[in-house]
């Protein structure tokens, strides 16, 4: 039998699909499992696949694995589901369940190399201890610097440096057309070296993106913002989640359809009088530390 699993989106997607591709293999452990993805890269050295392409990379798919074959197709989104857009479960909960798969709890899961590790680990030998952050979320070419549903506001991203500067190497996790911070490192090339960067801090502030599902994957307990998203939907208990505070404005948006907000959003439709009303930024150092 082949069984194709095809993930829509971005790199944390990906990256909790990870889960899902477990509870598929565990369902149909005999199966030729083939996954179409945008981030093959998620899936080197993952023993639950047979073959991993990328979206566009399908011509031939139909007459190599569906056409009279034995073929199983997941290709539904789960973004789509009820139990998502009234944010009553988990992701990865409801993504198995669409596709009539028993859910034990499953994780996201990378596999790094050893040569990748010892490659990239040197470029993070630093004369500090390793605070990673990343306040802001997206991929390279979104419209939006800042994007208040995720992202932590400057001046609270600021604090945080500031109290740890002295005691740790910050290293900063960003798209290249986002905003630097000072007395912050750059974190280097893809994001599998970025991966290798997080096992080697011993802090870790994130956002609802894909170092947090990275940091997940790795089991690396993290200190995660959230303010337009729920961690009941896209986090995971074993990090600690500080849930910004209760909005402050009235905002009226009226282009979000199916959802309370959307993961972009600009700052003409912010819901707070000002950034300090955010969060707590006392709590976050206190987590942190």
């Amino acid at each position: 039998m082949n069984v194709i699993f095809q993930i829509q989106g971005g790199l944390g997607k990906s990256v909790a699909g990870t889960a899902v591709l477990k509870a598929i293999k565990k369902k149909y452990s005999k199966a030729n499992i083939i996954v179409v993805t945008e981030h093959p890269q998620v899936f080197i050295n993952n023993p639950n696949t047979n073959r991993v392409l990328q979206s566009h990379q399908t011509n031939g798919l139909y007459k190599t694995y569906i056409d009279k074959k034995d073929v199983k197709v997941f290709f539904a989104d789960p973004y789509h589901h009820t139990d998502f857009i009234t944010e009553e479960k988990h992701l990865i909960a409801i993504w198995c369940e669409m596709y009539g798969l028993e859910y034990n709890g499953e994780m996201p899961e990378i596999f790094l190399s050893k040569g990748e590790k010892e490659y990239f680990s040197q470029f993070y030998k630093l004369d500090k201890p390793i605070m990673a952050i990343q306040p802001n979320g997206g991929a390279l070419g979104q419209p939006l610097k800042y994007s208040w549903t995720r992202d932590i506001p400057a001046s609270v991203v600021n604090h945080v440096i500031n109290y740890f500067k002295s005691d740790y190497a910050i290293v900063h996790i960003k798209r290249e057309d986002q905003l630097i911070y000072e007395n912050t490192i750059g974190a280097m090339d893809d994001w599998r070296s970025i991966a290798i960067m997080l096992t080697m801090s011993s802090k870790r502030f994130l956002i609802d993106s894909s170092s947090m599902h990275i940091a997940t994957a790795l089991n690396l307990p993290s200190v995660v913002g959230w303010i337009g998203t729920n961690p009941k939907v896209f986090g995971y208990e074993m990090h600690q989640n500080i849930v910004a505070n209760d909005f402050t404005k009235e905002i009226n948006i009226e282009h979000n359809a199916y959802s309370k907000n959307l993961l972009f959003e600009d700052i003409s439709t912010f819901p707070y009088n000002s950034f300090d009303e955010v969060f707590n930024v006392e709590e976050i150092i206190n987590n942190l530390k």
